[in-house]
């Protein structure tokens, strides 16, 4: 109700009517005009479109890109980057010579200070922010980047499709990494590419789980509540995370040659261990995303997520095969540094590694010769947190 009443108030400051409009029906004499409704997108279009015009739309910075004949044999990446917190992370990962890096979500905390502006002030400042910071400069202009966004770049926290200035987030977005033309042609913000020659191809899947995402079935109010989430498990039919246009987008993908297939979630996939944000919430969704990969075009797969501030390895068996997930976050906003607490406090039988709470970052190293691709946790000092090698 907050959130309806402050873009209403946003609306009325911009001039537009948050009330159904009136239009005639052409009936003839005594007919009463129909009401028509508009969505909040179709409310707020008139506002950005003089926003456009009086703001500066922050960027990244300059990207080399990654040429598509690259035999990538090295890939990182890293989730929940706050802007205003020490950026000594990037010299980390850049130490470790990756080929592309993947910002997987929450690049920003841009809703932290959000005021309830549809303009996303704080959103856009965040940005601003991070661009300035010459250890993220210097990485942006060394390595190559792919990014998708999670709630807090989004623009609200846990927020989904039905947040009113997701539109204006997008652009922000896509400003901000310098999306492609296809990713900027149509709403969300998921990407694929697949680099590397015949036999040495993968297939980077970046899935956007927040701008088609139906809301979360919250738990209700209580003492009691266990510490593990607040949310509830939703299997009413309809309820998405993709949208249908994305789930035949990402059909279509996984049919294309690849050797090897990285699916990057923002929030995860395989664990059921939690009630926070994640496919756990939708669990038709989720075994509809584990039958999906299932079908893909033969290649070895591995999924990425990040979110918890909190990282770990992961496995499920779904159809005969063995699927792995590997948990990065965060980069430099840990909720914690006693990993064998976190992993005491989060029991899972999905999780083959402890739960790490420190600061940390991922790595997918390809080894095309064994045909064999090994996950690894590296902590803010680099060192080695946890591994897992496996075959294809």
């Amino acid at each position: 109700m907050r959130l309806k009443l402050l873009a209403a108030t946003t609306l009325a400051a911009a001039g537009l009517a948050a009330a159904p409009l009136l239009a005639d029906n052409h009936g003839g004499s005594g007919d009463v005009p129909k009401a028509v409704s508009l969505t909040p997108d179709q409310l707020l279009a008139p506002y950005y479109e003089q926003l456009r015009k009086t703001v500066t739309m922050p960027e990244a910075g300059p990207n080399p890109a990654l040429s598509p004949a690259t035999t990538l044999s090295r890939i990182a990446f890293g989730s929940c980057n706050h802007q205003s917190a020490p950026q000594h992370m990037w010299t980390q990962i850049a130490g470790q010579n990756p080929q592309l890096f993947l910002m997987i979500g929450d690049n920003v905390y841009g809703d932290n200070a959000w005021d309830g502006d549809a303009g996303l002030e704080s959103l856009r400042v965040s940005y601003a922010l991070q661009a300035s910071h010459p250890e993220f400069a210097g990485f942006r202009a060394k390595f190559p980047m792919m990014a998708t966004w999670d709630d807090h770049d989004f623009g609200l926290n846990d927020a989904g499709g039905s947040f009113p200035m997701r539109r204006w987030a997008e652009e922000l977005f896509e400003t901000f990494w310098g999306s492609s033309a296809e990713v900027r042609a149509r709403p969300g913000v998921y990407d694929s590419t697949i680099t590397g020659p015949v036999g040495k191809r993968v297939q980077v899947i970046l899935l956007d789980s927040r701008f088609f995402r139906s809301d979360l079935k919250r738990a209700a109010w209580s003492k009691d509540r266990p510490p593990l989430g607040g949310y509830l498990p939703d299997d009413t039919p309809g309820k998405t995370v993709l949208g249908e246009d994305q789930w035949a987008w990402l059909e279509a993908e996984l049919a294309k040659p690849a050797e090897v297939r990285i699916v990057v979630s923002s929030t995860q996939v395989i664990t059921q261990a939690h009630q926070f944000e994640g496919w756990t919430n939708f669990p038709l969704e989720r075994t509809r995303l584990l039958d999906t990969l299932s079908r893909r075009a033969p290649s070895g797969l591995v999924m990425l997520s990040g979110d918890r501030h909190a990282a770990g390895i992961y496995t499920v068996e779904h159809k005969g095969e063995t699927m792995w997930e590997l948990t990065s976050s965060s980069l430099n906003l840990a909720f914690g540094n006693n990993n064998d607490a976190s992993t005491a406090r989060e029991p899972d039988p999905a999780r083959v590694s402890k739960f790490f709470s420190v600061e940390n970052y991922g790595l997918i190293d390809i080894d095309w010769t064994a045909k064999a691709l090994t996950m690894t946790l590296k902590g803010n000092d680099s060192d080695t947190l946890a591994e897992q090698r496996f075959t294809w």
